[in-house]
């Protein structure tokens, strides 16, 4: 689903360069996959302009990982070849690396037992009462690890990422305006970092603390501080990005509640059981996915008000695609599909909506190019078009083409 809102009162931007901000939300390797996907079509799709060469971004839990990568001029291909593990990727990427368990935070836990069953002991000799039903199992509760898997290897990988030649795992070292979201476990405040004051702390460890999901992973100490996922407070943090004076925000959502096709029988009561037969794993996540669409349209509605001068071009996948739902990515053969499927599908809906989009852009100097949405080629067509291993002189000059071409 393609959203456009035109700035109500916008800047002047005659003599200038229009400032263009990009906000990726999270939404796990699912989300991760989509948001590839949506970044090479508009890529592809939009004249004057590459995803890699902007002047903010703004990342929040899995997309911090890209919006990070990004600021490090890392094109939406190079990262694709990445994570879809293609022969020619720079570097070698499983996602089971990030679901190791956190044997640390498991051995924290079990040296701790003697005590807790010694004060459980002691409690009910003093009343046994106090024991019965679901108090007696809030010392147990203590002992319960406060993430599954542990969370350093994103650290470890993106760090490696990002301190080769060419790249900087430093926010004041970027070209772009870096901008990554976690949330204060002790405070429930949300912090960006790479603003002053909190730009100190090295890129890949912000985007560990950024995606730190709450019983997935345990929180992340900083300065003394614990930080958890950035989605718990706000799903994109657009401010953020509309705070650095852009004039046009493009935002990437991929959670949005799934909703049976209308076509569908009556009641959709197949759809309904399909997702009670899913389990725990899709009810939590179609709660989750509504209540973050619901944050999502209060905040759009802000935005429009608090920041009359941006326009604002949001992407989502369409409601009723189950593909986007019930998809296993953590299958090779799955993630393959997934990201085709939701490559097409930006493309065709890009397309659709060409005329009002091509208005929408037009004050900022940016077009449409029908001709590359309306080729047939895919995903893995598009990878071919750009030379992997460049060299870090060769990645500079070409993004110096991209800017010369934004400019012309």
């Amino acid at each position: 689903m393609l959203s456009l809102t035109p700035a109500s009162a916008p800047r002047s931007i005659s003599g200038r360069r229009p400032v263009i901000g990009l906000a990726i939300a999270g939404g796990g390797p699912l989300g991760a996959i989509y948001e590839l996907a949506v970044l090479k079509a508009l890529d592809e799709a939009l004249d004057g302009v590459r995803m890699h060469d902007l002047d903010v971004y703004v990342g929040v839990s899995s997309g911090a990982i890209l919006a990070s990568s990004l600021a490090n001029r890392m094109s939406a291909t190079r990262m694709a070849r990445i994570f879809m593990g293609t022969a020619n990727a720079e570097f070698s990427f499983r996602p089971e690396q990030f679901l190791r368990p956190a044997l640390r935070e498991y051995t924290n836990r079990a040296v701790r037992i003697p005590a807790t069953v010694l004060k459980m002991a002691g409690r009910f000799i003093r009343d046994p009462r106090r024991m019965t039903g679901l108090e007696g199992l809030d010392g147990l509760s203590r002992l319960l690890p406060t993430g599954i898997f542990d969370n350093h290897g994103i650290e470890r990988f993106l760090k490696s990422v990002f301190e080769k030649p060419g790249r900087s795992n430093d926010f004041n070292r970027l070209e772009a305006t870096l901008r990554i979201i976690a949330v204060e476990l002790e405070t429930g405040r949300a912090v960006r970092f790479g603003e002053p004051g909190f730009d100190h702390v090295p890129v890949s460890r912000a985007v560990q603390a950024s995606a730190a999901l709450p019983g997935l992973y345990p929180p992340v100490e900083i300065d003394g501080r614990l930080y958890v996922d950035g989605a718990l407070r706000r799903t994109l943090n657009a401010s953020a990005a509309l705070d650095e004076g852009t004039d046009l925000l493009i935002a990437i959502n991929p959670l949005v509640p799934h909703t049976a096709a209308a076509d569908d029988h009556p009641g959709n009561a197949g759809h309904a059981r399909r997702m009670i037969s899913g389990g725990l794993p899709v009810v939590l996540s179609q709660t989750f996915r509504s209540l973050i669409q619901s944050r999502m349209q209060i905040g759009m509605r802000k935005y429009e008000h608090s920041y009359p001068h941006a326009g604002i071009m949001l992407v989502e996948p369409d409601r009723s695609d189950e593909k986007m739902f019930y998809t296993n990515v953590f299958s090779y053969a799955s993630r393959n599909e997934l990201i085709e499927h939701a490559y097409r599908q930006t493309r065709a809906e890009l397309l659709s909506h060409a005329d009002q989009l091509e208005m929408f852009l037009a004050p900022f100097g940016l077009g449409v190019n029908r001709g590359q949405l309306r080729s047939r080629h895919s995903f893995a067509d598009s990878l071919k078009h750009e030379v992997s291993g460049l060299t870090p002189v060769s990645q500079s000059l070409s993004r110096a083409l991209d800017r010369l071409e934004r400019l012309l």
